[in-house]
């Protein structure tokens, strides 16, 4: 076997051993908690703070031990925490899942991400 034979082979051990996949939405309006978007809405009045983003991600080890966050409202508080606006508008959402060792789920991980544009609202 030549180096670039035994390079090929474990690509591929590496291809079936990972998955992944992602899928992507669109959200209206994400509100942070507490707050009643009928009653804000209603009045429509809010000041554009501009762009936001943020993401985050969990860790599961063997199925069981998780670490991180990957929640789609903390990564709503966390892009609202850098602009201190109350929510965002026409949110793109996107989530990734890759499992390393899947038929065993010995690792994987998932992760959230959110982009919107900041508003904060007129009380």
């Amino acid at each position: 076997m030549t180096k670039w034979d035994k390079a090929a082979v474990s690509y591929a051990a590496m291809v079936l051993l990972a998955v992944g996949c992602t899928s992507v939405g669109r959200v209206g309006l994400m509100t942070k908690s507490g707050a009643s978007p009928v009653d804000l809405v209603r009045d429509g009045k809010y000041d554009e703070l501009g762009p936001a983003e943020a993401s985050s991600c969990r860790w599961l080890l063997i199925g069981v031990i998780p670490y991180g966050n990957a929640d789609p409202g903390y990564v709503m508080e966390r892009a609202l925490a850098s602009t201190g606006g109350d929510a965002l508008l026409n949110v793109s959402t996107s989530n990734s899942l890759y499992g390393f060792i899947p038929i065993y789920n010995v690792f994987s991980i998932t992760c959230t991400t959110l982009k919107g544009t900041a508003i904060r609202f007129q009380h």
